[in-house]
């Protein structure tokens, strides 16, 4: 119980909050978006750039902890799609769409606050190392299977052209990809820069974590609530649990072993939404997991943080 009062609530009190605000008016749902757009297009990328260009690569890049992790994010993609498809009976692009609900888990937004403050700053890197990387795999097997299946009558070439420019265009790809280049070529920013970019990032995460709540305001629980439940279990419970038995397998050192079974035990991030809405395909069962599952983890990551 104190995990949850100490590590989770907080968290969740700065979207409860967020929320609050665009329910009750005080702010505006168009302020609350421009708060998440500051957040998401320019202060989190740039934490992300911060973090990914200061990791030690040799030491942080673990092949164990990056296979247990996307083992199950990858599971949860295909479990998510082909039940979607052949269970519900819905087309292959809602599959597509609600698949990458259990695709994506929210490990920047969500994930860091809540590892911070369970295990201290000092235990990110694991964080940051599935970070940098999670963006571009994710997107790219998102928007590659949307293209593949949108664009029947398209050439190779046309197709690789549309998941290129789709995915090159989304700030946290950049961000991992800029930070990666500077800590591969061990390049810096000047002092002024760096300092400035610092004070920009230190604001991202509250304030996502408040415009989080302020979109979730926005969406009503709506659609079909089976997938919905369907979605919740893949992304809460299936993907933590195969990234803890493979984790295990694969004998990650203990506190990589914890980040990785935290960050994959998050809700779908708001990314999902973006993502359906994008593309037009399952956009009320991805508004409405994000809701619910956001909701429900808070007493689903109680749980994996009591079994770490």
């Amino acid at each position: 119980m104190q995990a949850l009062l100490d590590v989770i609530l907080p968290v969740f009190l700065v979207i409860g909050i967020g929320y609050i605000c665009v329910w009750r008016g005080v702010i505006s749902a168009s302020a609350s978006e421009g708060v998440m757009q500051f957040a998401t297009g320019f202060a989190v990328p740039l934490l992300i750039f911060q973090a990914i260009s200061k990791l030690d690569l040799g030491q942080d890049f673990q092949p164990s902890l990056l296979i247990s992790f996307y083992a199950g994010a990858i599971s949860g993609f295909i479990i998510g799609f082909l039940g979607t498809r052949k269970i519900f009976k819905r087309s292959i692009e809602d599959s597509v769409a609600i698949g990458f609900c259990g695709l994506f888990s929210n490990s920047m937004l969500l994930g860091v606050p809540i590892s911070e403050r369970a295990f201290g700053a000092d235990s990110l890197s694991a964080n940051f190392a599935i970070i940098s990387i999670h963006s571009p795999i994710c997107y790219a097997i998102g928007i590659t299977s949307m293209e593949l299946t949108k664009s029947t009558g398209s050439t190779g070439i046309e197709k690789a052209r549309k998941v290129f420019k789709s995915m090159f265009s989304n700030p946290l790809v950049l961000a991992c990809l800029t930070g990666a280049l500077f800590n591969i070529f061990n390049l810096s920013l000047p002092t002024a820069a760096n300092d400035a970019i610092s004070m920009i990032a230190q604001a991202g995460l509250p304030a996502a974590l408040f415009g989080i709540g302020g979109i979730l305001s926005q969406y009503r629980p709506e659609g079909d609530m089976r997938v919905t439940l369907y979605i919740c279990c893949v992304s809460l419970i299936l993907h933590p649990a195969i990234t803890w038995i493979t984790g295990k397998m694969l004998a990650v050192p203990e506190d990589a072993f914890r980040s990785a079974v935290i960050t994959a035990s998050m809700a779908p991030g708001v990314n999902a939404f973006i993502f359906a809405n994008i593309y037009g395909h399952a956009k009320r069962v991805a508004a409405t997991s994000v809701l619910i599952a956001t909701t429900v983890s808070i007493l689903t990551i109680w749980v994996w943080l009591h079994l770490v």
